[in-house]
């Protein structure tokens, strides 16, 4: 057993080092944040600039939106930035799908501190107006008497739509071949023309097209129905039980940022979600404000993280 003195020593050290935390919260923020997200005009800019936004006018301090093109190169300088809270980053899905395909230079889970899920955005199944199907168990009836026939565009291995479309071949049991694109936009071109069949596309992109009249929305990808989408029935409702995609962002802080901070970020970011505004411009750009805990993120991280390595093992999922 530890003698008494040692106990208590090390009980002082423990709260010494609570009450420095506590006090570091206290004065936080007394310089400039800065907010690492993926490049321009996308998702991941639209919910940075947003909350940076919002913090700037509550704390009085800028907070900085440093755009980078890779999602791994945020990541990367969060990872080995100070643990102090002044340095985050804004990401999606990609920021813990990508080290499943290739060698990162951080752990998503072990690397980072969680701060909270802003938003998530459903994908949509969208079909080619000629394609004869006005379902998913429409669809999947026509998949699987044309196996190898139908196609679906893509932008990159391990994007939701990509990763939507291989989930969708394993528990639908049929065999649709994945075109490669460079873009999201260009797979929707082709898509409108009739060079592909199918798309699993972010809602961000798609959703434009769908309610102009210029591809068939079948069903969203959540497990639930979205009131983005209320005409929209769900993947899972509509003759695939078990399916969900979904595309969340993540916000993040450097491993072992004090939990004081991390509880200060998390309150304020919520509160600048919540706001009416906000919640009006994010739902007019296809995105659900949900504002979660950290635990809840981390628990989402960890969860869609084991789900889609089942699905990238079970599909033969290669980087390209």
């Amino acid at each position: 057993m530890l003698k008494q003195s040692v106990v208590v020593w090390m009980l002082a050290v423990g709260a010494m080092a609570l009450g420095a935390g506590v006090a570091e919260s206290q004065s936080f923020p007394s310089r400039p944040l800065r907010m690492l997200t993926g490049g321009a005009g996308g998702g991941n800019d639209v919910v940075a600039r947003l909350i940076a936004q919002g913090l700037t006018a509550n704390w009085g301090q800028q907070v900085i939106v440093d755009n980078r093109p890779s999602g791994i190169i945020p990541g990367e300088i969060v990872s080995k930035a100070q643990p102090d809270g002044y340095t985050m980053v804004v990401s999606g899905a990609s920021f813990w799908i990508s080290p499943l395909f290739q060698d990162a230079p951080y752990d998503p889970v072990k690397d980072f501190s969680p701060i909270t899920l802003p938003v998530t955005t459903p994908n949509i199944l969208a079909v080619n107006l000629a394609l004869p199907v006005k379902s998913v168990k429409e669809l999947i009836a026509l998949a699987k008497a044309k196996p190898g026939e139908l196609n679906y565009g893509a932008p990159g291995t391990g994007s939701s739509p990509h990763l939507g479309g291989e989930l969708f071949k394993v528990l639908a049991g049929v065999n649709i071949v994945r075109i490669n694109y460079k873009s999201a936009g260009a797979a929707l071109t082709d898509l409108i023309a009739g060079q592909v069949q199918m798309t699993f596309g972010n809602a961000l992109s798609v959703a434009p097209h769908v309610k102009s009249g210029r591809v068939k929305g079948l069903a969203v990808t959540s497990a639930q129905p979205s009131p983005l989408f209320p005409d929209l029935p769900t993947v899972a409702a509509t003759g695939l039980p078990g399916y969900e995609l979904i595309s969340p962002f993540g916000m993040f802080a450097p491993a072992r940022t004090p939990r004081p901070i991390i509880n200060a970020l998390n309150a304020e970011i919520v509160r600048v979600l919540n706001r009416p505004d906000s919640k009006e411009k994010l739902f007019n750009l296809g995105m659900e404000v949900v504002g979660s805990s950290p635990e809840q993120l981390e628990a989402m991280v960890k969860s869609e993280t084991a789900k889609w390595r089942k699905v990238i093992k079970d599909a033969g999922i290669r980087a390209d």
